[in-house]
């Protein structure tokens, strides 16, 4: 006895005549029943009585259909989430971004894309620059975000956002009413420096140095979004990256453009080797969308 088989008497139970489950599974009514007479000559016993036109299960017909029940559900539940998978609303999806955008853009993003497929799965971690290209190479997270990377052997990296840095400061500091900061008006008053031989650390030194300005700071730290904190604090200006200003959460926060202009592109990172999961590329489309709206 095959499932198309235990289909067909499903139907003729549940209709309770030929003709009603001939429409049901599209066939012909003499099908269904030639289908039904095969089955009983098969089976060795009759599985309905026939009266005033109409089909009574006997109780072996009856054990059929309750036994078969599981599988039947199974198979619903099955070409659901077939379904789901088809129109990208199930299955699993990791990703790895730094800081800037780890706190900023991505969970915009993340919560665009949950909305619409909440059986959708996500494992999400904000690291280090270092470590989310390792996990994009070793195949630990699908996708990665970073800023500001150059080339990489193992990883295809794409720009998918271009901006620029700018200065920060805590409202009611000195420049807080600037429309534009320079290397200059930064010379002489408290400076929270990115770290020496970060990119962007390196950025903002390279924008110092070609305006012939002397770089000096009073903390030297490695995060934008720790630098952020800080100028919150009052402690001094800093030079940080468009989107952790917003994602340090702090309020009083001032942001003015910086000149020289000094561009930062916002990249993923994928694997050379592994295609991208339909998942994933779709959650890319939202990273553009969140990042298209700045």
């Amino acid at each position: 006895m095959n499932l198309r088989q235990l289909q067909l008497l499903r139907a003729v139970i549940r209709c309770e005549t030929t003709v009603g489950a001939a429409r049901e599974l599209g066939l012909s009514q003499p099908a269904v029943s030639n289908a039904i007479k095969h089955l009983e000559d098969q089976l060795g016993f009759p599985l309905f009585e026939r009266i005033n036109n109409r089909l009574f299960p006997t109780q072996e017909a009856r054990t059929l259909y309750q036994d078969s029940e599981p599988i039947f559900s199974m198979h619903a539940a099955l070409e659901s989430r077939v379904q789901d998978l088809r129109e990208n609303k199930a299955g699993q999806i990791r990703i790895i971004a730094t800081p800037p955008l780890g706190y900023g853009a991505i969970p915009v993003a993340l919560q665009r894309f949950l909305a619409k497929r909440p059986k959708v799965r996500v494992a999400f971690d904000v690291r280090r620059l270092e470590d989310v290209t390792e996990n994009v190479e070793t195949g630990v997270s699908e996708l990665g975000f970073v800023l500001g990377i150059g080339d990489h052997p193992a990883l295809v990296t794409e720009s998918v956002h271009e901006s620029r840095m700018v200065c920060v400061v805590a409202a009611g500091h000195p420049l807080a009413s600037r429309s534009v900061v320079t290397p200059a008006d930064l010379a002489d008053r408290p400076f929270i420096a990115l770290e020496r031989g970060t990119r962007l650390g390196t950025m903002v030194r390279g924008a110092f140095e070609a305006t012939g300005t002397p770089f000096q700071s009073v903390v030297e730290v490695r995060y934008c979004h720790t630098a952020c904190v800080l100028a919150a604090s009052q402690i001094g200006a800093t030079i940080v990256d468009p989107f952790s200003p917003e994602a340090s959460g702090k309020q009083g926060l001032v942001v003015i453009p910086f000149e020289p202009v000094t561009p930062v592109k916002a990249y993923v990172v994928r694997s050379r080797t592994r295609p991208l999961s339909r998942l994933a590329e779709v959650f890319l489309r939202e990273v553009r969308a969140a990042l298209a709206e700045r």
